[in-house]
C-alpha cells in the first residue's frame, strides 16, 4: 500500500554544487551534456566518481530562443539557428577544455517539431562535429524520469513529475516509483506566450483563453487521472524561478533553490501577482530571472493548472533538469563505474523483478504463470499457437496484477499502463505491447477494436492476444482462493469442445466454479466450449465444474 506524505524526500544528491573549478587533467572520466531547447541551450561538465556519483566542474547556460516563431511559420528562424550553433560551438570547446571522453548533445520540441530541424543538426555535425540526437518526447520523459527516481524517494508514494521547457511540457504520473503514464503535451512557456499572452499586464479575457487552451490539453492528454498525485516535482526554469521568487518573499533572500518546496496556495498567489503586472514590474522583480520575464506568466499557467487537475497540494522543486538525466545515462554506459545489479538469466525474470517492484502477490502470480504454461502446452499443437507466445502469456501472468499499485477497481487498465513502460529486458518493444494487451484483458470487457490499445496491433496480434487472454484468464480462476491446489491440468481437444482435467491437493471447487465463469473469452477465441473437472492424484473419477454460471469476473 502506498501511504501518503505530504513531502518529497531528496536523497543524498547525485552532483555536488557547482565548482569554478580550472582545467586540468584526471584519473577519473569527465563527460558533457548539452541540452538544445526551444528557449534555451544548457551544459554541464562533470567529473564521473568510482561509485557512479558526479561531480560538476561547469555549467552554462544561453538563452537563444530557438524555437521563437516556429509556431507561426513551422521552422527555425535563420538567426536563432545561427546563435544556437556558435553558443553549442562555445560550450564545446569549454567541454573539450575540461578534457571530457564524450559530449552528448540532445535537442527536445523545436528541433524535434521544425521542417528544418534536420538541417540544424546537419550543420551542428558539419561545423563542430558535434552530433546532436533529436529525442522523442517518451525518451525526453524518460530521461526527466531517470534523473528525479535517482534523487528523491518514489517508492512509498504518488508522484507527479514534470518538466516544462519552451515547447513542450512532459508529465509522468508515478506510483511507488512505477510509471503509470507518460505524456508530452504541447504546453511550453514560449510556445504558449506566442499564441495567447497578447496584452501586458494579461487582460482578463486573455487569460480565460490561456487557461482554456492549457486545460484543453491537458484534457485530452491525461483526462480523467489514474490518482491524485500527493506532490508535483518540476524541473525547468519556470519551476525554479518559481522557487526563486517563492524565498524571495517568503524569507528575503534568495539561496540555492533545489528541493525548495512550494505550496499550492503560494503557487496560485504569485501566479495572480505575474499576470496582474505588467512587463517591466516583473523584469524587477526579485527571484525573476528578468529574460524569462516575458513567458513566465504562461510558464506558470501550466504548473498552477496541472496541480489543479493532479489535486496536488505541494511542489518540489528539482533544479537539475533533463541534462542530469542525460549524464546519467552516460554514466551507465561508462565499463567499471557503476556495479551494474546482476542481469536477469532470463526475460521472465526480467518480468518477476518488476512485478516485486510493483508489490505483486508473487506466489499467486507465480502460479498463474505455471498454470498458463501448461495450458499453452497442452493447447500448443492442436490450436497452432506460436512457440513466442509462451513467453508471452508467462509474463502477462507473472504482470496481470501490477495494476493493484494503483487501485483495485481498474487495476487490469493501470497494469497495461505500468507495463508499457516498465522495465522489461529482454522482450522487442512489439512484445511488451502484446504482453501488456494480454494483462489488460485477463478480467472484465473483451478485446474491442474501438479499445485504442487493441485498435494498434494487426489482424494476428489481435488473435493471438484474444487467445492468450482467454488463457489467463481462466488459469487466474484456477487460483481464486489464492491456495494454489491445482497441481496439474491435462487437455482434450475435439469436435469443438475443449476438455480440462485438474489435478490438485484438495477439492478445488471455488477454483473450477470461477475458472468456468471466466471461460467465456477463451471459448469465443477458441470456438470451442470449455469443461473442466477435477481428480485426485492418482485418481480416476473426475468432478465437474458446476455448469450455466458463465459470464462474470472478479
Amino acid at each position: 500500500m502506498i501511504t501518503t506524505r505530504a513531502v518529497a524526500e531528496a536523497t543524498e544528491p547525485t552532483s555536488a554544487p557547482p565548482t569554478a573549478a580550472v582545467p586540468e587533467r584526471s584519473a577519473l572520466p569527465r563527460l558533457a551534456a548539452v541540452d538544445i531547447g526551444t528557449n534555451s541551450v544548457r551544459l554541464v561538465v562533470a567529473e564521473i566518481q568510482p561509485d557512479g556519483t558526479y561531480r560538476v566542474l561547469d555549467e552554462d547556460r544561453e538563452m537563444t530562443r530557438l524555437g521563437r516563431g516556429l509556431a507561426e511559420t513551422g521552422k527555425l528562424a535563420t538567426e536563432t539557428m545561427e546563435h544556437s550553433l556558435q553558443t553549442l560551438g562555445r560550450m564545446k570547446a569549454i567541454a573539450e577544455g575540461f578534457g571530457v571522453q564524450d559530449l552528448r548533445a540532445i535537442a527536445t520540441s523545436a528541433v524535434r517539431e521544425a521542417s528544418n530541424g534536420p538541417e540544424f543538426c546537419a550543420q551542428a555535425w558539419r561545423r563542430l562535429r558535434v552530433r546532436v540526437e533529436v529525442v522523442s518526447p517518451e525518451e525526453e520523459a524518460r530521461l526527466v524520469f531517470k534523473s528525479v527516481a535517482r534523487h528523491y524517494r518514489l517508492d512509498d508514494r504518488l508522484t507527479a513529475i514534470v518538466d516544462i521547457g519552451g515547447g513542450s511540457a512532459e508529465v509522468i504520473l508515478a506510483a511507488g516509483g512505477v510509471i503509470e503514464q507518460l505524456h508530452s503535451l504541447p504546453l511550453g512557456a514560449v510556445r504558449l506566450t506566442e499564441r495567447y499572452v497578447r496584452s501586458d499586464p494579461l487582460k482578463n479575457r486573455d487569460w480565460k483563453e490561456l487557461r482554456r487552451a492549457i486545460d484543453q490539453e491537458i484534457d485530452h492528454a491525461i483526462g480523467a487521472p489514474p490518482f491524485a498525485a500527493e506532490v508535483m516535482i518540476g524541473s525547468g526554469g519556470t519551476f525554479t524561478n518559481l522557487a526563486a521568487m517563492a524565498q524571495a518573499e517568503r524569507d528575503g533572500r534568495i539561496t540555492p533553490v533545489r528541493d525548495y518546496t512550494l505550496s499550492r496556495a503560494e503557487l496560485v498567489r504569485l501566479l495572480d501577482r505575474l499576470r496582474e503586472s505588467p512587463l517591466a514590474a516583473r523584469r524587477e522583480m526579485a527571484g525573476l530571472d528578468p529574460t524569462r520575464a516575458d513567458i513566465i506568466v504562461a510558464g506558470v499557467a501550466v504548473v498552477a493548472r496541472l496541480t489543479r487537475r493532479l489535486g496536488t497540494l505541494r511542489v518540489l522543486v528539482n533544479e537539475r533538469g533533463i541534462r542530469d538525466g542525460v549524464l546519467l545515462s552516460m554514466i551507465e554506459d561508462l565499463p567499471g563505474v557503476v556495479a551494474p545489479a546482476a542481469p536477469a538469466t532470463t526475460r521472465l525474470e526480467a518480468a518477476r523483478r518488476f512485478a516485486r517492484q510493483c508489490r505483486s502477490n508473487e506466489r499467486h502470480c507465480e502460479h498463474v504463470a505455471e498454470v498458463c504454461g501448461w495450458l499453452f502446452d497442452a493447447l500448443r499443437d492442436a490450436f497452432a499457437l506460436p512457440p513466442p507466445g509462451r513467453d508471452i502469456l508467462q509474463a502477462a501472468a507473472l504482470l496481470h496484477d501490477v495494476g493493484y499499485l494503483i487501485n483495485h477497481e481498474k487495476h487490469h487498465k493501470h497494469a497495461y499502463h505500468l507495463i508499457m513502460h516498465g522495465d522489461l529486458h529482454g522482450f522487442s518493444a512489439r512484445e511488451i505491447e502484446l504482453i501488456a494487451n494480454v494483462a489488460r484483458y485477463h478480467r472484465r470487457a473483451f478485446p474491442k477494436r474501438r479499445h485504442r490499445n487493441f485498435a494498434r496491433l494487426d489482424r494476428g496480434e489481435r488473435r493471438l492476444v484474444r487467445r492468450l487472454s482467454g488463457i489467463l484468464r481462466v488459469a487466474d480462476g484456477l487460483d481464486r482462493t489464492h491456495a494454489q491446489v491445482v497441481t496439474g491440468v491435462r487437455c482434450r481437444t475435439g469436435e469443438g469442445r475443449v476438455r480440462v482435467r485438474v489435478t490438485a491437493t484438495r477439492d478445488p471447487a471455488i477454483e473450477l466454479d470461477d475458472a468456468q465463469r471466466k471461460a467465456d473469452l477463451f471459448e469465443r477465441a477458441f470456438r470451442s466450449e470449455l469443461t473442466l473437472a477435477w481428480s485426485r492424484p492418482g485418481h480416476a473419477a473426475e468432478r465437474p465444474a458446476p455448469a450455466g454460471r458463465k459470464g462474470g469476473a472478479a
